[in-house]
């Protein structure tokens, strides 16, 4: 039978990570790495993807959604997407892989696709495949790869981490309703003109009924009133000193990893497509 290896870049540490191992220890795959492109991407999505295609030597194959995110919000009557109902992700993630990979399933191919669930992640599955002969593969789970071992693997190639990480977590679309406060306050703070076409997204979607707000218990507008932020940051620091101060010296490993906004506030549930 036909083979075909995939493997997905969200723009995050995981798949990345996972790409430049499977290139170290499996060279003899020949594996087609692709990129979900939704149109609303952090500019430092880009670049990063940029240098891993030069680590890689090899292009990352860009699935453009053949209709965008307002296509989709006028047709889920203006509903915004959420963790009960993330129609982005179907939409604008999954629906263009699956598109992609249909005419080789239909050619006889078995198609081997590589996702970036860690060791550490029992927590989390992976894309329920539909297709006898499309295979779902978790290196990193099946390896016993870790979140430290991640940032070794990014280390040690000399890819480091996204700039994002700087001050999100987490890649996807600019205003992803799995971004915590301290996070849509970074996007204000950086990229004002993406806060404030989220905020338009929110008011049309509250005009037309939705139960949601992009963050929850508050909306947009709320979240960007000065003494507001100033509450969000003052919590994410107290935060950020109580991990501090209970995290203890590996002498194995004397830099410490660094601390990202799952060590505060815990790993969500996310998006698989687009966060690893």
């Amino acid at each position: 039978m036909k083979e075909k290896h995939v493997l997905g870049i969200s723009g995050g540490k995981d798949s990345a990570a996972l790409a430049v191992y499977m290139r170290q220890n499996y060279p003899e795959l020949d594996i087609d790495y692709f990129f979900t492109d939704t149109g609303k991407e952090l500019p430092e999505v880009y670049e990063f993807l940029g240098r891993l295609e030069g680590l890689l030597g090899k292009p990352i194959l860009h699935l453009n959604p053949d209709r965008d995110f307002d296509y989709w919000l006028k047709q889920f009557n203006y509903f915004l997407p959420s963790p009960q109902t993330r129609w982005c992700t179907r939409q604008l993630k999954l629906r263009p892989f699956e598109q992609w990979v249909k005419p080789f399933l239909d050619d006889g191919y078995k198609v081997y696709s590589y996702v970036a669930i860690r060791a550490d992640e029992e927590f989390r599955g992976a894309y329920n495949s539909k297709h006898e002969n499309l295979i779902i593969r978790l290196p990193f789970k099946e390896e016993g790869i870790d979140k430290a071992g991640v940032h070794e693997i990014l280390e040690v190639s000399g890819l480091g981490l996204p700039a994002y990480y700087e001050w999100r977590t987490r890649s996807g679309c600019t205003f992803c309703f799995y971004q915590q406060k301290i996070e849509w306050i970074g996007l204000l703070e950086r990229y004002p003109e993406a806060f404030e076409e989220a905020m338009s997204y929110e008011k049309t979607a509250l005009e037309h009924d939705s139960p949601f707000t992009w963050s929850e218990g508050e909306s947009l507008e709320q979240l960007s009133r000065p003494e507001r932020i100033e509450q969000i940051k003052e919590d994410h620091r107290k935060r950020l000193e109580k991990i501090k101060a209970r995290r203890s010296i590996n002498p194995l490993r004397p830099n410490a990893e660094p601390i990202d906004n799952d060590d505060l506030y815990g790993q969500a549930k996310v998006c698989l497509s687009c966060h690893k």
